[in-house]
């Protein structure tokens, strides 16, 4: 216990100092976390739209292969992604594989169909309310996504911020594709498991306290969202 407490005590110190090991992981967390987010959002948002607004042949079936996607193990994900980025892959030419660029691909890949659903799911009951005004107006499915997509805003940065706290806490994919090189791809959630595995309990237990912190901003940043939301009547 004593040891315990003082591997604690230590940890506290590495976050309140602001330890350059632990600022330079959570850092680049964040800006692979953060770009992935991006990605998956100019991919998953617009998608989401089209499919709250548009019925075709084959819908049902997008939903549910995008459904399904929402629960693809992280492993096989990267492994994936590791296959189309290793040198004899198609896209091995391009070097990207255990670079910051793989491990947003690897996150990109996993939050986008979650982005994606949620999203269609926020976006189908704005399509109910204002379909009949869009279409008098001669708006396409097409036209009617930017509408929709203005229009959800608040509840779609909730959705944002669940991707983003799910980027934040990948970590199987990410050290497939990233290889949790230290100073070059180590990101809280791998190191956190590489330092725990060889007994440097400090480190692992600040940069846990630091992704609890992370995670608790986010998740609060979505409740005052959605009061903003209910408040505005947005």
């Amino acid at each position: 216990m004593s040891d315990l407490g003082a591997a604690a005590s230590t940890a506290v110190q590495l976050v309140l100092t602001a330890d350059p090991a632990v600022a330079q992981i959570v850092i680049l967390s964040l800006q692979v976390s953060l770009s992935a987010v991006m990605v998956a959002a100019i991919i998953g948002l617009p998608l989401g739209a089209l499919l709250a607004i548009a019925r075709f042949p084959g819908r049902g079936a997008i939903l549910t292969i995008l459904n399904a996607l929402m629960g693809l193990p992280p492993v096989v994900a990267g492994l994936l992604i590791y296959l189309l980025l290793s040198r004899s892959g198609p896209l091995g030419s391009f070097g990207l594989l255990f670079t910051p660029s793989a491990m947003i691909i690897a996150q990109a890949v996993l939050i986008t169909p979650i982005l994606a659903a949620l999203s269609r799911q926020v976006l189908e009951g704005l399509w109910e309310e204002y379909a009949e005004q869009l279409r008098s107006f001669g708006a396409t499915p097409a036209r009617a996504v930017p509408t929709l997509l203005w229009d959800g805003r608040f509840a779609l940065i909730t959705v944002l911020l669940a991707g983003f706290g799910r980027a934040c806490a990948e970590v199987g994919a990410v050290m497939i594709v990233g290889g949790n090189i230290e100073g070059f791809t180590r990101v809280m959630t791998t190191a956190i498991a590489l330092e725990t595995s060889a007994g440097n309990l400090p480190l692992a237990i600040a940069l846990g306290m630091v992704l609890m912190v992370i995670v608790l901003v986010v998740n609060g940043l979505a409740q005052v969202v959605r009061d903003v939301a209910e408040r505005t009547g947005a």
